[in-house]
């Protein structure tokens, strides 16, 4: 029987294959991961709904696969001339409930053109169902109509005997996704959830030859189409950051109690989003089509994350509504995530301004490249002690950091730029005022 690559998430249509998680031969159980796969940085896992021994194994990794396509044939396990009676039936049912959560959902999203992104991602949905049906286990449940999820996603559920209900979902609208049934299983059942451990980054061996592929392809397309369409320009200054050092010190026991490890990264976070909210235009994105910038009234700013598969960017969303606390729980569970494979597609998008830093790794400053479409990137270096003069003259011993800011020159010119890095610094030179709630 053929195996096809369910829906992945709302309109993604392809995602390339990284890794076979089974080999022909192999016995798998349901709910067993079946393949590591990318779409947009986001890894995920595909569950097993069925139980079964492979087959054969139909791409390689690093290919492309489109949803629907056939990924692997299996031989089903003690089926029989009713069990596949009732496999015909399933598929019947399912194609039914597909063609009714349609109607149902269709005419609600208004536009003609989301019309038909809803038509097109029915059919493209129903190619995997009539592919992937086992007999049943137990009589089937109708669909429940408070659940937004595709069929090929109820069904995986049903056949691992998951309620949906208790899921939360993490597409739009609260839509669930075969990522967020991945998560449920892996949390539900651990021995099923395919061994992941942080490992330290391929620094390569001599004589021998990478492929470009999986997250490091994409991270060399996006940093190319950043390069050739943004003309890039970096103003560096140095921020008096004593005052800082002195207060996280005094606060991370108390964080530490909490389970928060206190970063400096969390007040960066905090500056740069007053500072986005001083010079506005700095928060935006260049729509070339339409000839026009766009300012954000919203403050997603991405963090990137140094894995061992390259570099991934997942985003603080609403960072201008956390606390410090808030900003700090989300670093370490976003780093956390990327840096062990599970981060999350949504997380993965809607940045609207990006921080990075090589101050833990070593070195003063860098020039990074701005994270297309926006326009402006804050590059964090190493905190240091330096000798400096205060006001009076007098040689005192300071904590320094340089701040490395590359800015879209079609968009930004020098002084706006200068005047955005006073605004960071100035935050940063009086920290306790980022320990107060943002004036929304």
């Amino acid at each position: 029987m053929d195996f096809r690559l369910p829906e992945l998430g709302e309109g993604v249509l392809e995602a390339e294959l990284v890794a076979w998680l089974v080999k022909v031969g192999d016995s798998v159980k349901r709910g067993q991961n079946l393949m590591e796969v990318l779409t947009d940085k986001a890894s995920m896992e595909v569950p097993s709904p069925f139980a079964g021994s492979i087959t054969g194994l139909r791409a390689e990794p690093g290919q492309q696969i489109k949803v629907g396509d056939v990924v692997l044939t299996y031989s089903p396990a003690g089926e029989t001339k009713e069990d596949r009676g009732s496999r015909i039936e399933d598929r019947k049912r399912e194609d039914r409930g597909s063609r009714i959560e349609d109607r149902k959902e269709g005419p609600s999203r208004g536009e003609d053109g989301e019309i038909k992104t809803r038509e097109r991602e029915r059919l493209t949905s129903q190619a995997p169902l009539s592919s992937i049906l086992h007999p049943l286990s137990s009589i089937p449940q109708p669909p429940s109509s408070t659940v937004r999820a595709a069929p090929s996603v109820r069904y995986l559920a049903r056949k691992l005997g998951v309620d949906l209900g208790q899921i939360r979902g993490s597409g739009p609208g609260g839509r669930i996704l075969i990522g967020d049934l991945s998560a449920h299983l892996a949390a539900a059942h651990p021995r099923m959830e395919q061994p992941s451990h942080e490992a330290h980054p391929d620094y390569g061996t001599p004589g021998t030859r990478i492929k470009l592929q999986g997250v490091r392809r994409k991270i060399a397309e996006h940093m190319t189409l950043s390069k050739r369409t943004i003309p890039h320009y970096t103003y560096v200054d140095e921020c008096d950051v004593t005052e800082l050092v002195r207060l996280r010190s005094s606060l991370r026991e108390t964080y530490e109690r909490d389970g928060i490890k206190l970063t400096y990264l969390a007040f960066f976070v905090k500056a740069v989003v007053a500072a986005l909210k001083e010079v506005p235009i700095v928060n935006s994105t260049l729509d070339e089509k339409a000839g026009e910038i766009i300012l954000h009234d919203h403050y997603h700013v991405g963090i990137a994350v140094a894995a061992p598969t390259g570099l991934i960017v997942p985003v603080i969303h609403d960072a201008d509504r956390k606390d410090l606390t808030q900003i700090g729980r989300e670093i370490e569970r976003l780093s956390r995530e990327a840096r062990t494979g599970k981060a999350r597609l949504e997380d993965l998008r809607g940045g609207t301004f990006t921080i990075t830093s090589i101050g833990g790794v070593g070195g003063l400053f860098s020039t990074p490249i701005i994270n297309h479409p926006e326009v402006a990137i804050l590059g964090i270096g190493k905190v240091v002690k330096r000798p400096v003069f205060d006001a009076a003259g007098q040689v005192r011993p300071a904590d320094i950091v340089y701040l490395s800011l590359s800015f879209d020159h079609r968009v930004l010119d020098g002084a706006i730029g200068a005047a955005f890095g006073n605004a960071i610094c100035r935050r940063l030179q009086n920290p306790a005022g980022l320990l107060l709630p943002e004036k929304l």
